[in-house]
């Protein structure tokens, strides 16, 4: 279909409205249970102090008004936004489930947990090269030792507040991730922004990068 100058503006505004609007359609589906080229098969602790979340943009700047993802686009577009897209909104959300449970399994441990048993907690959710990353940071000696000997349980949940990016095969949220650690030295609340990167097509997708959202995309 061929489209005047005012219908490409309006089918422009469009895509830029459910794009802006993709984030808050992710939080709907409640607390969390990396794309352009971030890097594969990057990861970063956990286990240390996690600052403030620091705001990071996501695609477009939606007005307070805007709708979420099934917000009906204006009025004579009479289009399907996701026919330019990557993906399709059951793989969207497919991808955003990923993040989600990754994300609990990612914050989450106990100072008895072997890396092993860790590690098995992302089965199916990451990438081997990831998996590989995150079992060495969790195995490494010294936090391992301050883990161990300050009895750390620590539970994680977050939120996907952006898309960052997207190309043919990934998707690059803004996750916050909030945690508590408790143990001897008491109980420790944190949180912090970071940048999430799943690959995949279709309903089939696996975390292969994360990162702190305020690294930017590198």
């Amino acid at each position: 279909m061929d489209l005047n100058p005012a219908q490409r503006k309006l089918v422009f505004a469009a895509v830029v409205l459910v794009l802006a609007g993709l984030g808050a359609f992710l939080i709907i589906q409640g607390p969390l249970g990396k794309h352009g080229n971030t890097g594969h098969g990057r990861a970063v602790g956990l286990t240390q102090p996690l600052s403030t979340p620091s705001s990071a943009p996501g695609l477009g700047s939606p007005e307070p008004t805007t709708g979420g993802l099934g917000s009906t686009p204006p009025p004579g577009t009479g289009v399907n936004i996701y026919q330019w897209l990557p993906f399709s909104q059951t793989g969207l959300r497919a991808a955003a489930d990923v993040v989600r449970r990754f994300a609990t399994a990612y914050a989450s441990y106990s100072y008895t947990q072997s890396t092993a048993s860790y590690e098995r907690q992302m089965n199916g959710l990451v990438t081997p090269q990831l998996a590989s990353v995150i079992a060495r940071g969790f195995a490494t000696p010294g936090v391992a030792q301050i883990r161990t000997r300050q009895k750390q349980i620590a539970t994680g949940a977050g939120q996907i507040t952006a898309i960052r990016t997207f190309g043919a095969s990934n998707i690059t949220f803004l996750v916050t991730i909030n945690q508590k650690v408790t143990g001897t030295q008491g109980t420790k609340r944190t949180a912090t922004s970071y940048a999430v990167t799943v690959t995949g097509a279709a309903t089939n997708w696996q975390v292969d990068d994360v990162q702190l959202a305020s690294a930017g995309n590198t």
